[in-house]
């Protein structure tokens, strides 16, 4: 066995102990309040963390100005609550249309 056929192997049966792990101790460990709340900002700071780096880069340089444009646009069509397909469509057009106009 090599060692990247081991390396997966070991990595695989982590990730299956980690998600194991929430339904085993499902209410047996106690989490204060302030730590619960710590948590769900964490998991908002990263999700706007990797939406950012998504939307504003391209390998290592800014991706211009059609991408954020049209991320900002499903981000509006999102928080005016609108169906998904029409959110991931806006977007798109939106850049589709701004890279048409020679947008970069």
């Amino acid at each position: 066995m090599n060692a990247t056929l081991a390396c997966v192997l070991v990595l695989a049966a982590g990730t299956y102990a980690f998600r194991l792990a929430g339904p085993l101790l499902h209410g047996r460990a106690e989490l204060p309040g302030r730590v619960q709340e710590l948590l769900t900002v964490g998991a908002t700071v990263l999700l706007v963390g990797l939406l950012a780096t998504g939307a504003l880069t391209e390998g290592q340089e800014f991706a211009g100005w059609a991408r954020p444009a049209g991320v900002l646009a499903g981000g509006v069509l999102a928080w005016r609550r609108a169906p998904f397909a029409v959110v991931v469509v806006g977007a798109a057009v939106v850049t589709a249309l701004l890279r048409l106009a020679g947008v970069r």
